[in-house]
């Protein structure tokens, strides 16, 4: 049998696993598309017409990935033969905030209709451009949290190193979309996770560093090796937490090397971004499965993000999802309100009211903590207070 890329599922064995031991644990990786797991609803999806002359070697290499990536409304427009996303408005939109999504991750997206979740979190909107909707570059006062260059001091015991601001896809609902604009002095070299290292050195009370980004995956691995192990030197330094959505848009990053790797720095956290059940392929289930066999936790920090997951249908069958590849539902964030991100924001009670569905109906195990982060180093709000919420007779009368 064969996979909508047309390569055979045997394919999608972690390396290291035993066929037999493991025929039971390989059968419950979902299979794409699937009308479970993968939400499906009568699309076509765009697969790999695009790139059919491209070959599976090719393909699978995350570097031909990353360096195909789609960055231009004319070679979008192209590929879904749509010749309105090369129209002077989309120019504007891209010229703004930078557009780049790989050639994977398009693969997954249907070819047609504009409300097509995993398109809108990709695709450039012309709403990005309208200041009438609120927003802060940076609403979370990152930078006024930064003793040194990239590094947000904003809790005693922890920090985060944004060790460059490279991205496989740009996500249009991005909290840190202020990094992709401008010339600054672009991070991601020694001299600048030097600093970083250096500020975590002297400060005693940091026990945990989290590296992020843009995404710390695209370092090349012998500097994130570097960096690793300079963090894992530090006495006080006890854990180390890699944030990263390579596994959702680029999995094929995810390799046994780079795995051999990251085990050498164990007590090591792996935290990814899904947000919609179809981000769930054979392909990301692999990615994961490999971290997991090394030893690596990994768990999901979804953002709720308005005609893409803010529903109960959807967000039960992602938590579902991540709960069959063993990834660990840890916090559902309020979106941020980021300039040129708040046509992604639904109400905070449509959040409530989700998550209380879901504390009725489905696993512990399955449900993430839904939070708002806040700036100053107040921590994350819980939205949680499903007490707070009025009860309803089952004709709808409010009880109390």
């Amino acid at each position: 049998m064969k996979n909508i890329n047309g390569r055979a599922n045997r394919k999608l064995l972690p390396v290291g696993v035993d066929r037999g031991r493991n025929k039971k644990r390989i059968s419950s990786l979902p299979k794409r598309p699937n009308p479970v797991l993968g939400g499906f609803t009568g699309g076509k999806y765009l697969g790999r017409g695009p790139w059919e002359k491209v070959s599976v070697v090719q393909w699978d290499d995350w570097k031909w990935q990353f360096q195909n990536r789609v960055r231009s409304p004319l070679q979008l427009a192209a590929i879904m033969n749509e010749p309105a996303l090369s129209s002077k408005r989309y120019r504007s939109v891209v010229r703004a905030y930078p557009m780049a999504v790989t050639p994977y991750y398009l693969s997954l997206l249907y070819s047609v209709g504009e409300s097509d979740p995993l398109r809108r979190q990709c695709f450039p909107d012309f709403r990005e451009l309208d200041d009438s909707l609120g927003g802060a570059d940076d609403p979370l006062d990152e930078e006024m949290a930064m003793p040194v260059p990239g590094l947000i001091h904003r809790y005693p015991d922890r920090c985060l190193a944004i060790v460059n601001s490279i991205c496989a896809v740009n996500c249009r609902h991005c909290n840190r979309k202020r990094m992709w604009r401008g010339k600054k002095k672009s991070p991601g070299t020694r001299e600048w996770l030097q600093t970083m290292a250096a500020h975590v050195a002297r400060t005693p009370t940091l026990r945990e560093v989290i590296i992020s980004g843009g995404d710390p995956l695209l370092l090349s691995e012998s500097l994130l090796n570097w960096f690793l192990g300079t963090l894992r030197a530090i006495p006080h330094v006890e854990v180390i937490r890699i944030g990263s959505r390579a596994p959702v848009t680029l999995p094929m990053r995810i390799t046994p090397e780079l795995c051999k790797m990251l085990k050498r720095h164990r007590p090591l956290w792996f935290n990814t971004q899904f947000n919609h059940v179809r981000e769930i392929t054979p392909e990301s289930a692999r990615a994961c499965e490999m971290l997991l066999m090394a030893g690596i936790p990994v768990s999901n920090q979804s953002v709720l993000l308005k005609g893409i997951n803010d529903d109960y249908g959807t967000m039960r069958d992602l938590l579902y999802g991540l709960e069959r590849i063993s990834v660990r539902p840890y916090y559902l964030f309020q979106c941020d309100p980021v300039r040129g991100v708040n046509h992604f924001r639904p109400e905070v009670f449509r959040g409530m009211e989700i998550m209380d569905k879901l504390w009725h109906n489905i696993s512990g195990l399955c449900l993430p903590r839904y939070v708002l982060d806040s700036p100053g180093g107040r921590g994350k709000i819980s939205l949680q207070p499903f007490s707070l919420l009025p009860e309803r007779t089952p004709s709808g009368a409010t009880l109390f």
